[in-house]
């Protein structure tokens, strides 16, 4: 009998990815092609889709391809994606009517100020779980509908469709004009600033406060369960998990249990804790958002805390500096000293997220003196990546009263030896790497090889993780970090006093 795989399509901010798993968790082939990227005026960032749509399909096939050598069957395709990257498109002709807004953009400040004004701003957080933002795909929706010409007329008559990038992919790999369903998932449909948080399903009250005509949306679903048929690549395989890709690497990490945690370093870092089925509502700077849902089954919810910058900062001493030539030699560079010399870095490029969401900061480096060096500033670098995730840490503490055992990590950075350990010193907590590092192309898959039986419940992914390292907390350097908590507190409301200057 042959084997049974599942297809993955990791749909990023970067690049496009299809890996073939088998039951085992391992990847059997794999395929990658990046896109462009477009950065039109200052602050905004842009995609295209058709141009992601055609990466989908080649690196699918492709992957299909190379894996049909193994004798085995592709049962099901799990899909996770780049969140509040944001779509608009022609139901009649399938073409997007402006390229994706991408959820780095920050072209709805003006819009968000504006809405955040309103006396009843209060409800959007009352009923979606999260404070009114431009990191959601709510406002860009709202902009897209204002900003292009005839777009609201044509959304209220029906013309209009809009998804994240899991709604546009899949209605394209089910059809598109010639049948293509229409959904999306819970996860998905959570970081749109326009779904009951609690109900999970669009919520009348924030469609009338954006002005967003519910003839554009979507159909939620859960993220684990049928959700069509892929009949664009060749022969049809059943579409049965979505994911939006944070909540995908907690699934790929087996974080099934409330107070269990993951964050991903990647070019920004993503720290999400399963909170159970209970909602917990935030008051100190996280998100209230969906973790998952199978069919017939209780959403999970988690709280996340979401950093824009992170390994966008290696890349800034990189590119921007030529500090350094790859980044890897950053870890290198860093270890030429003892310590940060007294130096901090805040990365707020294009604002601070979580816990602070104050999109009017700005990136500084503090402490300078003629005694650092290209070292400590590398060094710095590196820590401003660890505060930060010490940031929302405390803040999730502070919401949820859970106890965070560990931090399951992954991503590109978690190679950098010496930023895992000043996490787990940082937080005084031990910090553990997966066997596979693909966590979002995983969980992507085990959403979908659930629904089909490949697996027969979450009790056998968790016992497919398997740890390939571990750094445990110093206690004297622990110690020491929380002693130097407050300069970083400092750094980070300097960052906030210049952009408001």
């Amino acid at each position: 009998m042959a084997d049974r795989y599942v297809l993955a399509v990791d749909q990023g901010t970067t690049s496009t990815r299809s890996i073939v798993f088998d039951r085992g968790g391992r990847m059997v082939s794999v395929r990658q092609r990046e896109h462009r990227q477009f950065f039109p005026r200052p602050g905004w960032v842009e995609h295209d889709p058709m141009e992601i749509w055609a990466n989908t399909q080649r690196t699918a096939a492709q992957a299909l391809h190379d894996a049909a050598s193994s004798a085995g069957e592709v049962v099901a395709l799990g899909i996770a994606n780049q969140r509040e990257t944001t779509v608009v498109w022609d139901r009649a002709t399938g073409r997007p009517i402006t390229r994706a807004i991408v959820w780095q953009d920050t072209r709805t400040a003006d819009l968000v100020a504006h809405l955040s004004a309103r006396p009843d701003a209060a409800v959007v957080a009352e009923h979606s779980g999260m404070d009114i933002a431009g990191y959601f795909a709510g406002p860009r929706l709202r902009w897209v509908l204002d900003a292009v010409p005839r777009a609201r007329e044509r959304a209220e008559r029906g013309e209009l469709l809009f998804g994240t990038m899991e709604t546009w992919l899949i209605w394209n790999l089910t059809g598109g004009t010639d049948g293509g369903v229409h959904v999306t998932d819970v996860t998905n449909a959570s970081r749109t600033s326009l779904m009951d948080v609690r109900t999970c399903r669009w919520d009348p009250v924030l469609l009338d406060f954006f002005g967003i005509p519910e003839t554009l949306l979507p159909e939620i679903r859960p993220s684990v369960g049928l959700l069509g048929s892929a009949t664009a690549l060749g022969s049809p395989i059943p579409i049965t998990g979505a994911l939006g890709d944070q909540q995908a690497a907690l699934f790929g990490q087996a974080c099934f249990a409330p107070g269990e945690a993951k964050c991903t370093y990647g070019t920004g870092s993503f720290l999400l804790q399963n909170t159970g089925t209970e909602l917990v509502r935030t008051r100190s700077g996280s998100i209230s958002t969906v973790a998952y849902q199978l069919a017939g089954e209780p959403v999970h919810y988690a709280l996340e805390g979401s950093v824009a910058v992170a390994g966008a900062l290696v890349q800034w001493l990189r590119d921007g500096l030529g500090l350094i030539g790859t980044a890897p030699e950053i870890e290198t560079l860093a270890r030429t000293v003892e310590d940060n010399g007294g130096c901090y870095v805040v990365p707020a490029f294009s604002g601070l997220l979580a816990p602070h969401w104050r999109g009017e900061a700005r990136g500084l480096v503090a402490g300078l003196t003629g005694y650092v060096t290209k070292g400590h500033l590398a060094r710095a670098v590196l820590e401003a990546i660890g505060w930060q995730t010490r940031d929302v840490v405390a803040a999730m503490a502070a919401d949820s009263g859970l106890a965070l055992p560990a931090l399951r990590v992954d991503g590109g950075m978690t190679t950098n030896n010496l930023l895992m350990q000043f996490v787990a010193d940082v937080l005084n907590t031990p910090v553990v790497r997966p066997m596979v590092g693909e966590t979002v192309s995983l969980g992507a898959a085990y959403a979908a090889g659930l629904a089909v039986g490949l697996w027969a419940d979450v009790g056998a992914l968790r016992r497919n993780w398997h740890r390939s390292a571990q750094w445990s907390p110093v206690p004297a350097r622990a110690a020491q970090l929380t002693a130097e908590y407050p300069t970083w507190e400092k750094a980070v409301r300097l960052s906030i006093a210049w952009g408001e200057s």
